[in-house]
């Protein structure tokens, strides 16, 4: 099984098994840390937004113009920003690390 490192809100680390071809938000709300993602995962809200940490961006498939139309709405966007329904999990991304954003 794969792992994904997501930090809370509080500045606390949690190793999640993740399975490949699930959204990243639903591995998250799956393991009960505390994810609003009040669309369901649909690129409507922006509130699953989190930064990837720099050495995994270049592994994800890229934000397409409806994430970055959505995370022109969040706050404190950074060049590491992402929506965590838009991150589709793969093997390859075994051990992704990101910190939830601030809400």
């Amino acid at each position: 099984m794969a792992n994904i490192m997501v930090v809370d809100r509080n500045g606390i680390a949690h190793q999640l098994q993740a399975t490949a071809g699930a959204k990243v938000m639903e591995i998250i709300r799956g393991a009960g840390l505390p994810i609003e993602a009040s669309c369901g995962g649909s690129c409507a809200c922006a509130t699953c937004h989190c930064y990837v940490d720099s050495e995994w961006l270049a592994l994800l498939v890229p934000a397409d113009d409806e994430e970055r139309d959505m995370l022109d709405m969040a706050f404190d966007v950074t060049d590491q920003s992402r929506l965590t329904c838009q991150i589709r999990f793969a093997d390859s991304l075994d051990g992704l690390r990101m910190t939830l954003a601030p809400i």
